[in-house]
């Protein structure tokens, strides 16, 4: 055969081998008596509440995990879901971090919650994720939220969805008659819309929102540009895993 040749398939083969254990274990978990199923979570939570980093990304964050988390009260196949949520985060950051064209700031914050995950995309002025003063997406935004499409759809999980949209202080919209809240707002559900073209559900979306200056990050100045961002929450429910 000719030189070159491809190792694509072994990606492909290797999610279909990782698809596959899934399976096998929820199918055995479910076949399971009660007190196996707790053992299991048990065996789950601790990691999740001992050894994981709460956040990843360009800023420190405080931890936003609730006691409840760690004292278990939740669903037995919720340590599972969020197992899945931060593998979801985690490819997003491997990705970016392996875009040779992405600055050594990294314009992404991940962080883990109680019940799921958020991560926060940055429209900086280097990089933005929108046209200047504009709700249209630009050409890096696009390649930002479908890699995250692209994520959340490897998995048929039924995933809530929350978006929300900020601006900075001082922020001035370029299309005529919007204000920072009527921008904020327009971002929100343009990234709804895009994560939609490629194949996540409508159905999975909670709340589309835009809170304009009224949030600032923490310990960043008001005015700062770190403030433009765009937040999409992750939580993991209470139906059923699928595949």
């Amino acid at each position: 055969m000719a030189g070159g040749g491809g190792g694509a398939w072994k990606v492909a083969y290797a999610d279909f081998v990782t698809a596959m254990m899934a399976l096998f274990l929820v199918l055995w978990l479910v076949s399971q008596d009660s007190k196996i199923k707790d053992a299991v979570s048990r065996t789950f939570r601790n990691p999740f509440a001992a050894s994981e980093k709460k956040s990843t990304g360009v800023f420190d964050s405080k931890d936003e995990s609730d006691k409840s988390y760690s004292k278990g009260t939740y669903d037995a196949n919720a340590p599972i879901e969020l197992g899945i949520l931060r593998r979801i985060s985690q490819d997003m950051l491997k990705s970016l971090a392996n875009n040779p064209e992405m600055p050594d700031e990294q314009p992404l914050r991940m962080e883990l919650l109680s019940d799921g995950i958020r991560l926060t995309m940055f429209d900086r002025h280097q990089r933005p994720l929108f046209d200047p003063g504009s709700p249209e997406l630009s050409e890096h935004g696009r390649w930002i939220f479908t890699t995250l499409a692209w994520q959340i759809t490897r998995f048929t999980n039924h995933f809530t969805l929350e978006i929300e949209g900020h601006t900075e202080v001082g922020y001035e919209p370029k299309t005529g008659g919007m204000d920072s809240w009527d921008m904020s707002t327009a971002r929100a559900h343009a990234t709804r819309k895009l994560l939609m073209e490629h194949d996540v559900r409508s159905v999975q979306f909670r709340r589309i929102t835009g809170y304009a200056d009224t949030v600032p990050v923490e310990g960043v100045p008001v005015t700062d540009d770190r403030n433009r961002r765009v937040t999409v929450i992750l939580r993991a429910n209470d139906k059923v895993f699928q595949f």
